[in-house]
């Protein structure tokens, strides 16, 4: 969803509710997830003293392998965010988010934060016990004879 910005940047106290889906056909570009529902987005963009901010959650279900024993499980996630947006910047900064042409492309930017968020291994429970390195047994479900 690209989000005009122009009005806000020029009139302090202006603001925008957000409010838009991520939809399968463009989730299905993201590599190593599977998305079990659309990415939800609400917040708003605002103008105060001047200087405009971009505040909003997400909420979303992945499927996932848990990385012990192989267990396919949903999960849900919400996550908050907030930026400061500026018009232009000289040279590198990661603290802002440039609008190019006073626009922003609210899906890039959201898909981007919570990606970042997502945890780099996926548990079924903090305490998995994993397979087997011999049987492949699920641990979780009780012991195997290998081990013994």
């Amino acid at each position: 969803m690209k989000i005009n910005l122009k009005q806000i940047f020029s009139i302090v106290g202006d603001s925008r509710d957000i409010s838009c889906e991520i939809g399968a056909d463009e989730l299905s570009d993201v590599r190593g997830y599977t998305f079990g529902s659309p990415v939800s987005i609400n917040g708003r963009v605002y103008n105060r003293a001047g200087v405009v901010y971009l505040e909003y959650s997400v909420d979303f279900t992945l499927n996932i392998i848990c990385d012990r024993c192989l267990k396919e499980l949903e999960r849900e996630y919400h996550f908050d965010f907030d930026h400061i947006v500026v018009p232009s910047i000289n040279g590198e900064n990661d603290d802002y988010i440039v609008a190019d042409g006073e626009s922003i492309d609210l899906n890039e930017i959201a898909l981007t934060d919570l990606l970042l968020q997502l945890p780099t291994k996926n548990l079924c429970k903090d305490d998995c016990k994993g397979l087997c390195m011999v049987c492949g047994q699920d641990l979780n479900l009780g012991e195997c004879d290998c081990l013994n």
